[in-house]
């Protein structure tokens, strides 16, 4: 009873917030176009970005990053662990050429900012986090990944700013400028955090981790699924993920204004976003050491998200009590990645943790 409370009060918070975020995110309604005028732009984008050795031969397509001259800046000691900042020049560039001057305007997002949890010993495997939209600042990521039970599995945490968000974006807007109304910045976007990841899980293991895996929370559950059809990491778990932008804009009500042209939009909006989707291309991470979470009244990324990434890479799906925002589901979600993390011998066993302690 207690638990079903939890999630109706959950999804409850989920909806209030949810039209604002669909309104940043999934609004493709470019000033003066005719559904029909919408519906051609995204078949140009689907043409564009449709060829086929971009699905089957991705090297054709993502560009990889090089951590290059990186910056690490020791910022705190916390009893055992270690936190540095790590900054390096992301170089990266556009796909598109056309969009390439809007993408490349904001010089705060040529860097990548990453923040490094680590007891300064080498050759610990480690494990690289990504958070969610309009999130990425250092304080609140710190309280929602738990960092201390991470360390104490043996594992450093590298803490992994997306494009244009928090240090990342540009000062006084509201909203990140990816991913948002423009299919052409969303791809260069998702583009973008896989070259970033790459960079930054290669310095990993030149610093000496002998396994990388790679976490994510709803838009870095998407990243991070994403990744794991493009690159072997040697575990993957997106949670409360973002499976599909098409479905989160339809969903959203902002695709149409009739059952028809709804479909239709959606249809070219999939197809548009299909060369960075992570239901393209199979995942290279073996089905044990992947793992799909949810909240059941999550209403901002809803289940049937996961579920459909979970289908796709394989992954066992976990469906808890709770929401998005209001992440109840937190405590055995983590608890059943320990437990996989500790089947496959990715971590070693640590010893019950004092509760509250920060982090955990």
């Amino acid at each position: 009873m207690l638990n079903r409370l939890l999630t109706v009060t959950a999804a409850q918070v989920d909806r209030v917030v949810r039209g604002a975020a669909v309104g940043m995110l999934s609004r493709h309604r470019a000033a003066g176009l005719s559904h029909e005028g919408r519906v051609d732009a995204l078949k140009a984008l689907a043409t564009q970005y449709g060829a086929a050795e971009y699905l089957q031969q991705p090297a054709t397509f993502f560009s990889r990053g090089v951590a290059a001259h990186v910056q690490q800046t020791h910022v705190d000691t916390r009893g055992p662990m270690e936190v540095h900042q790590l900054r390096w020049p992301s170089a990266y560039t556009p796909f598109n050429v056309d969009v390439a001057p809007r993408y490349l305007r904001d010089v705060q997002n040529h860097n990548v900012h990453a923040r490094l949890y680590t007891t300064g010993e080498t050759g610990r495997p480690a494990v690289v986090v990504i958070h969610g939209f309009l999130c990425g600042q250092w304080a609140l990521e710190e309280r929602l990944w738990p960092l201390q039970r991470l360390m104490r599995w043996g594992m450093d945490v590298a803490l992994l700013v997306l494009p244009f968000h928090a240090v990342r974006g540009r000062p006084g807007l509201p909203k990140p400028g990816f991913p948002g109304a423009d299919p052409r910045v969303n791809i260069e976007g998702f583009r973008q955090s896989i070259h970033d990841l790459g960079a930054l899980r290669d310095w990993l293991r030149q610093r000496g981790a002998p396994t990388v895996g790679v976490m994510g929370m709803s838009l870095g559950g998407y990243v991070s699924a994403l990744a794991a059809t493009l690159d072997p990491y040697d575990f993957v778990v997106p949670m409360i993920p973002l499976g599909s932008i098409a479905d989160f804009a339809r969903d959203g009500g902002r695709l149409g204004s009739t059952p028809d042209e709804e479909y239709q939009q959606h249809r070219w909006m999939d197809a548009a976003h299909h060369v960075v989707s992570p239901l393209a291309r199979p995942s290279l991470v073996p089905a044990q050491r992947a793992m799909v979470i949810t909240g059941e009244g999550d209403r901002i990324t809803p289940a049937a998200h996961a579920q459909r990434l979970a289908q796709h890479l394989n992954a066992r799906l976990h469906v808890l009590h709770g929401g998005h925002l209001l992440q109840f589901w937190r405590t055995k979600a983590f608890r059943a990645v320990g437990d996989m993390l500790l089947r496959e011998g990715l971590r070693h066993t640590s010893k019950p943790h004092p509760a509250g302690r920060r982090g955990d």
